[in-house]
């Protein structure tokens, strides 16, 4: 079973308490077969960092134990089962390049026969990139292309829309292609951040989300104890979403996102659904 996640808030200090209180959701089980490759990606002191693990054969990967002492407030993290592309560093997500993060579910139909006709309509610049073999790392660098033409990819703040955009742009593209090798439109999940806003693409399965905003829901997450512990100045200004994909069921007190949607998730507001 794969695993995808990420989480925003305005606490970096609070982030690896959400993934420990919500641990059982986010560990992903290895069944019968190759081992599960996993990768956190995340922001610190104004740094991109990448931890990632091609192979991994535990049976049951647990993220929240690998982040348990990372110190941030924008997180990405996959587990990965390996469908295009061999258990290499190059092709476990997330993936990075400048500020932005990326992580995928799913798989590009026909992306054998695609691999070629993608690459070449990406600038050299971006192109050049590319480290793996996997599709996932292509359709990344597709979406910074689609950015890269709207004028945005160099820009210190992208507005949501713009990411959207180039999101819907390369999912029309590449489903148009797979549609001419004679596949039906491709599925899986997506997030992306460039450490401003998160924004998860979910076109079919589960994917849900779960906001934590003020004193009274804090106080759930950690307890009295935890909050008087962890001596939180500004409490009810405190403020974090957690999202995950591909889950069983969906808990009490997420919320699911329907089918064909795109969530854009920040640091101080509700998060907003639109249609893909």
């Amino acid at each position: 079973m794969a695993r995808m996640f990420g989480f925003i808030g305005n606490r970096p200090d609070l982030g690896a308490r959400v993934l420990e209180a919500n641990a059982s959701l986010l560990r992903a089980r290895r069944t019968a077969g190759d081992p599960l490759g996993w990768g956190l990606g995340f922001y610190q002191s104004g740094e991109v960092l990448l931890r990632r693990r091609p192979i991994d054969d535990r049976d049951e990967i647990d993220l929240v134990e690998a982040a348990g002492d990372i110190r941030t407030d924008v997180l990405i993290g996959h587990v990965r089962r390996a469908s295009v592309g061999g258990l290499r560093t190059e092709n476990t997500h997330p993936f990075r390049y400048r500020m932005w993060l990326f992580a995928q579910t799913g798989t590009i139909f026909g992306f054998e026969r695609l691999r070629e006709r993608l690459l070449s309509s990406q600038p050299e610049f971006l192109r050049k990139n590319v480290r793996g073999e996997t599709d996932s790392e292509l359709f990344f660098y597709l979406f910074l292309s689609f950015l890269h033409d709207a004028g945005h990819l160099s820009d210190a703040h992208v507005a949501a829309e713009h990411v959207a955009g180039a999101l819907r742009a390369s999912i029309a593209l590449v489903d148009r292609l797979s549609a001419e090798e004679g596949h039906p439109a491709n599925s899986g999940d997506i997030l992306v951040t460039n450490g401003e806003e998160l924004v998860a693409v979910h076109r079919e399965g589960t994917l849900a989300y779960r906001v934590w905003s003020g004193r009274r829901d804090i106080e759930e997450l950690l307890g009295e104890d935890g909050v008087r512990k962890a001596r939180i100045p500004s409490i009810e200004s405190t403020h974090f979403s957690l999202i995950a994909s591909e889950l069983e069921s969906t808990p009490v007190g997420w919320q699911e996102v329907a089918p064909q949607s795109i969530v854009t998730l920040s640091r101080t507001d509700a998060p907003r659904v639109e249609a893909l």
